[in-house]
């Protein structure tokens, strides 16, 4: 089939939206944003304006009725009654806003992802990402049914092609020094987050579980659908594609609720299981471990408030997969537990140490205490322990102290 849509001027594009229903309050203004971002980018945004069609079934190629039949509604070139050029942009600002506050999140969960996987794997070897036998065998051995090459074998050119087209400083200085290969914590720096969750979908389980506890995941199997439906993320956000009502191709599996509370919603609402919001809230749990005391959460909660108003247009949060309750769910980390050995924060006593890799969290009200404890084993004197004599009515943030008492202080965080 040929394309037969003709190439049209700024003022006709607009005299067609226009003829279709859409208002236009500032004629010159709107031609402003035809020209700076483009009908086409702009059309993603008004689309979910059109009105629909009643309830119909496509026919085959032929003509006819196909054997399963599956009815839905198409859109039409005319739009909802209300409709105006200015909702379409005030939706436009608002997904641009939501994709740079992503890439802002996701640059310091990878930043956190390439230390987890380079120490981990490097304790084993310091040119582990090199060893099959350090992998699965789905990876590192089976072909894979589509390319027909070994997973690992592909993983290893993307990973020459970093090196070799890399400018850094540091891979010259390297490999200067000390030659190719590159150690695995030198090598991780020029990782992007596609080759990151494509390494750790290869590692082998316990290795998986390994870095997955960290953050309260007790399978590392379900923990690599999270990066790699966060890969996905960052693409979409990267290549500045629409995301608010996104439908998410690449969904991640879920951790039962007694293991995330907050997961509630969503086990059995599909929509929202499609959507970018269980990514964004995804995104924030990481947080919790990497950066309690981040910002970051208020800031994405603050925006999403800031929705614009499409009631009119029956659209809303809903769009994101966003569930209702929402707000009180945000600031929930979950039961009284630590990530750490995944043993319930009670069965520690107040002046015991927290194991290594704890993360603890207290549901105080509308906010949360968090903890996050060093990875590395601290001395007997700078263990952190737990105190519950602690009643903020916001987010707080437990830090160790070093000092001889070894009781960590409470500070409060930013807001």
């Amino acid at each position: 089939m040929s394309y037969a849509k003709p190439w049209k001027r700024y003022a006709d594009q607009l005299n067609q939206l226009i003829a279709r229903g859409m208002v236009v309050t500032d004629r010159d203004r709107a031609l402003d944003y035809l020209k700076r971002i483009g009908y086409y980018r702009l059309s993603g945004y008004w689309f979910a304006f059109r009105e629909r069609s009643a309830p119909l079934c496509r026919l085959d190629g032929q003509g006819r009725k196909p054997k399963k039949v599956r009815e839905e509604r198409i859109a039409l070139d005319l739009f909802r009654a209300g409709t105006t050029f200015q909702n379409a942009v005030d939706l436009y600002v608002f997904d641009k806003q939501l994709r740079l506050l992503v890439m802002d999140a996701l640059e310091r969960i990878e930043v956190a992802l390439r230390v987890d996987v380079s120490h981990t794997l490097g304790q084993l070897d310091r040119f582990a990402y090199l060893k099959p036998e350090l992998f699965h065998d789905e990876f590192s051995v089976k072909l894979d049914k589509d390319s027909g090459v070994i997973r690992h074998h592909e993983w290893l050119c993307k990973h020459a092609q970093l090196i070799g087209r890399s400018k850094e400083e540091f891979v010259r200085h390297n490999r200067t020094k000390y030659g190719l290969p590159l150690a695995i914590w030198v090598a991780c720096e020029v990782w992007d987050f596609g080759t990151l969750s494509t390494l750790f979908n290869g590692m082998r389980t316990t290795e998986q579980d390994a870095i997955a506890s960290q953050y309260g995941i007790s399978d590392g199997r379900v923990f690599a659908t999270w990066l790699r439906s966060l890969n996905y993320l960052r693409n979409v956000c990267a290549h500045h594609s629409r995301l608010w009502n996104r439908n998410i191709v690449d969904q991640p599996r879920l951790p039962s609720s007694a293991e995330l509370a907050w997961m509630t919603p969503f086990e059995s609402d599909t929509h929202a299981r499609a959507r970018c919001f269980l990514l964004l809230r995804i995104t924030r749990h990481l947080l919790e471990v990497i950066n309690p005391r981040s910002s970051w959460p208020g800031r994405l909660k603050a925006h999403l408030h800031a929705f614009p108003d499409l009631s009119h247009l029956g659209l809303n949060l809903k769009g994101m997969g966003v569930p209702d309750g929402w707000e009180a769910d945000w600031w929930l980390g979950g039961r009284l537990v630590s990530t750490g050995n995944k043993k319930p924060l009670s069965s520690f006593p107040a002046e015991a140490g927290l194991p290594r890799g704890a993360v603890l969290k207290w549901i105080l009200g509308d906010g949360v205490c968090a903890v996050k404890v060093w990875r590395r084993e601290p001395l007997p004197w700078q263990r952190p322990v737990y105190t519950s004599t602690c009643t903020p009515s916001r987010t707080y943030t437990s830090r160790p102290s070093y000092s001889t008492s070894s009781r960590p202080s409470l500070v409060r965080g930013p807001s």
